[in-house]
């Protein structure tokens, strides 16, 4: 209670850290843009008929596209594409770093390195938007209700200014994206995702709740609805706190006429090192060919399509097993990105640290990994469970996406990373307060 208090008072005083309070700003500002640039359509489109469409689609993968993009696909606006291209091409990348020794060799070059493997993903992001956008713009020209086209002016003309618009809002999306990380707070790439989930909430209980008004949900199934939604937000904010520590011994050293070390301290390893990069990476690998599926099946010679997205729907068994999977081996592959335990036993060999009773060196590292691995097999199952049993809900009851695993998982934990890093600010600042004031003392 205590903790939670002074966390409070440390939140209140953000307006006094003039830095802090630039880079939210900044942040807020930037995602302002984007939710205007989420309601600029796309010329040469029937708005009415394709609100229509969208209406007859739901429950579909473009209903869970259309999610992600915070609403820009139904009304197809100039980022109907979203950043999803984006985290698809950021995965072949770092999916490429393990069997290229170029990329390999790329990623030890440091700072450097870094630039030159994300240049390489805009690229890949300029090239997977043009191939998802001419595929949109070939299936929107099929696409009618009732008789009335979607599109106003079918031809060429129309296809090449699909493409331009959605690519250069895919473009300026990645660019929000990463100038949040650098000048804002928080990952750019989640917070746009956030965002544009978040617009659609108030929508999404309005709609839940105006069904049960008509009687198309009973009020018991709207309560329960919001029960499961609470309780998943608990289980993950539990879960995302949840950390194995690992005891580490410190060892003594004599300086002088004085004995250092000897001190115990811990090391914490998270259940979930991956955080919300699995359900986002896992839900971007089977938009990008499912969505071009959905948008081409109309078009002639290319009706199968139509049968690959009916079993790749939100639901059904490819689905199902493509998502756990993904989900799966996202969460060991990411973990073994960000934490090295052959890097963290060397660094603890030479802080004179050790694991009782294991041998510092390769034995530490191995049961380092051993621990990890056990871990994140909690991890996965958790992110796994947490994403799929309300997908269940959403197939046979048909609720709204927002109300799913995945849109409530990246909502609490990018909430809870954002949060994280602004408190890591306040207690940066109130550190430096605080030698600040040793040195008057000393003067």
């Amino acid at each position: 209670m205590a903790n939670q208090t002074s966390q409070m008072g440390g939140l209140a005083n953000i307006g006094k850290i003039p830095e802090l309070k630039k880079r939210i700003l900044f942040t807020l500002g930037m995602l302002v843009v984007y939710r205007l640039g989420a309601h600029i359509p796309v010329p040469g489109i029937d708005a009415s008929i394709l609100a229509q469409f969208f209406n007859q689609a739901h429950g579909s993968l473009l209903g869970l596209f259309d999610m992600f993009s915070g609403g820009a696909l139904s009304r197809l606006t100039i980022f109907a594409l979203g950043i999803m291209p984006y985290i698809s091409a950021a995965i072949i990348i770092q999916l490429m770093t393990v069997v290229s020794p170029t990329l390999e060799q790329l990623k030890k070059e440091g700072e450097a390195g870094r630039r030159k493997i994300t240049q390489y993903t805009r690229y890949g992001t300029v090239g997977l938007a043009l191939f998802q956008g001419f595929g949109m713009a070939i299936g929107l020209e099929s696409f009618s209700v009732n008789g009335h086209p979607v599109v106003l002016d079918p031809g060429m003309d129309f296809r090449l200014m699909t493409v331009v618009t959605l690519v250069t809002g895919t473009v300026f999306l990645m660019w929000v994206g990463e100038q949040i990380t650098e000048r804002g707070i928080g990952n750019g790439i989640s917070l746009i995702i956030f965002s544009g989930i978040v617009a659609g909430l108030p929508r999404a209980i309005g709609s839940t709740l105006e069904l049960a008004r008509t009687g198309e949900y009973s009020p018991f199934t709207v309560l329960a609805l919001f029960t499961v939604a609470i309780a998943v937000t608990g289980a993950v904010v539990w879960f995302e706190r949840a950390q194995r520590r690992v005891t580490i011994q410190y060892a003594k050293r004599q300086v002088g006429n004085r004995m250092y070390g000897g001190k115990a301290s811990f090391l914490p390893l998270k259940i979930n090192t991956a955080g919300v990069i699995p359900p986002i990476f896992a839900s971007s690998l089977i938009l990008l060919p499912a969505t071009f599926a959905q948008f081409t099946k109309g078009v002639d010679g290319m009706a199968w399509m139509g049968n690959l997205a009916a079993v790749m729907a939100p639901g059904q068994w490819l689905y199902m097993a493509l998502f756990t999977l993904f989900i799966v081996f996202f969460c060991f592959f990411y973990t073994a990105i960000v934490f090295n335990p052959k890097e963290t036993a060397d660094n603890l060999k030479k802080n004179g640290a050790f694991i009782p009773g294991i041998r510092p060196g390769q034995r530490t590292s191995d049961y380092l990994d051993f621990v990890l691995s056990r871990i994140t097999v909690v991890g996965a199952a958790y992110v796994t469970l947490v994403c799929l049993l309300p997908q269940y809900l959403i197939s046979e009851l048909s609720v709204p996406f927002y109300f799913g695993g995945t849109s409530l998982l990246i909502v609490v934990v990018v909430t809870m990373d954002t949060m994280a890093q602004i408190q890591s600010h306040l207690m940066s600042h109130q550190y430096e307060g605080l030698m600040k004031q040793a040195r008057l003392k000393r003067s």
